[in-house]
C-alpha cells in the first residue's frame, strides 16, 4: 500500500511537477480551494474550513502554500496576505491534525532563501547563520516557525524547510517574466546588476522536495540554492547569449524600479549568496549546477 502525501498549493509550479515527479511511488493528494479531480480536497484558509478526507492515512505533509512575494506591490494589507497564506494555512492543518490524532512521518514545508535577508554582500550564507532584519526575512522566520511547531507539538516525527531560492522554469516564474524583453531586444539588468541572484533548476527543487520525502535522516533547514552562485547581470548575459539576442540597452535604473514595485523592488535590487553544501552533505546531488547547462536545458524546449 502507497504511503499518501498531502500537497498544499496545488496550483504552483513546484507542486505540479513534484507531483509528477512522485505519483508512482505515493498516493498524492492535494489541497485546492476548488476541487475538480478526486485526488483534490478543499480548504478555505480565510474561513478555516477543510475536508478532513484529505488526512485519511496521510503519512506526509508538503506544504508549499503561500501568496507570490512579486506578484503585487506590498501594501500593508497583501503583506498581512503574504504572511497569512504560509503561517494561518499551517495553523489550520495542525488543528486538523490535532483534532484527529494524527502524527505525520515528516512535514516538508516550503521557506525562502530570503531567511538571511535581502542585502548584497560577499558574504556566503549557511543554514547556522542568523535570520535577517527586512520584511522579507520576517516573513520567513514567521514561516518557518509555524513549521516547526509541527514537531513542537508532536505532530510530526521531523520538520524539513526548504529555504528556495528562485526557481527556473520554462513555465512559469521567474524565467518567463525575463525571456521577453531579451527576446524584443530591450532586456538589460536590473539596478546595478551586481546583486546576486540564487537560483535551482525546476527539475533540481523537485528532486530536493523527493529526496526529502526518502530520506528520514534530513530533518531541519536546507539552502535549496544551485552551488554555482551568479549575479543578476550574469543572468541576463547567459540568457541572452543562449538566445542568441544582443544587449545593448542601459541597465533598468533602481528608481525606475522603486517607482513601479515600491518596497517590493529591494527583492529585486539586492541579493546575497547562500551555501548548498548542507544539503549535498546529507547525500543530494544536483542534476544542473551550473546556470549555462541549466539554462540550455530549459531555453531549448
Amino acid at each position: 500500500m502507497k504511503e499518501v502525501v498531502l500537497i498544499t498549493g496545488a496550483s504552483g509550479m513546484i507542486a505540479k511537477e513534484l507531483a509528477k515527479k512522485i505519483n508512482k511511488e505515493y498516493e498524492i493528494r492535494f489541497l485546492t480551494r476548488k476541487k475538480v479531480h478526486d485526488h483534490e480536497y478543499e480548504w478555505d484558509i480565510k474561513k478555516g474550513s477543510i475536508d478532513e478526507a484529505a488526512f485519511d492515512n496521510v503519512s506526509h505533509i508538503i506544504h508549499l502554500a503561500g501568496a507570490n512575494i512579486s506578484e503585487k506591490r506590498w501594501t500593508p494589507e497583501r503583506k498581512r496576505e503574504l504572511i497569512s497564506s504560509r503561517v494561518d494555512s499551517a495553523e489550520l492543518l495542525r488543528t486538523t491534525l490535532r483534532k484527529n490524532k494524527i502524527k505525520l512521518k515528516s512535514f516538508i514545508s516550503a521557506s525562502g532563501i530570503n531567511f538571511y535577508g535581502t542585502e548584497t554582500s560577499e558574504k556566503i550564507y549557511t543554514e547556522t547563520d542568523p535570520p535577517g532584519n527586512d520584511f522579507l526575512s520576517e516573513v520567513v522566520v514567521l514561516w518557518e516557525r509555524a513549521a516547526d511547531d509541527f514537531k513542537e507539538q508532536n505532530l510530526a516525527e521531523r520538520v524539513v524547510k526548504i529555504r528556495t531560492s528562485v526557481v527556473l522554469s520554462e513555465k512559469d516564474g521567474a524565467l518567463k517574466k525575463i525571456i521577453p524583453p531579451i527576446q524584443y531586444y530591450i532586456g538589460s539588468p536590473l539596478g546595478s546588476g551586481q546583486q546576486y541572484m540564487s537560483w535551482i533548476h525546476i527539475e533540481d527543487i523537485c528532486s530536493i522536495y523527493e529526496f526529502a520525502l526518502k530520506n528520514p535522516t534530513m530533518d531541519g533547514a536546507y539552502n535549496a540554492v544551485s552551488p554555482e552562485h551568479a549575479t543578476n547581470k550574469d543572468l541576463t548575459k547567459k540568457i541572452a547569449q543562449i538566445l542568441e539576442k544582443p544587449l545593448f540597452m542601459p541597465n533598468v535604473p533602481g528608481f525606475v524600479l522603486k517607482l513601479i514595485f515600491g518596497e517590493l523592488a529591494t527583492a529585486i535590487l539586492e541579493g546575497s549568496r547562500a551555501s548548498s553544501k548542507k544539503l549535498q552533505d546529507a547525500g543530494f546531488h544536483f542534476k544542473f549546477p551550473d546556470l549555462e547547462n541549466a539554462l540550455k536545458d530549459l531555453l531549448k524546449k
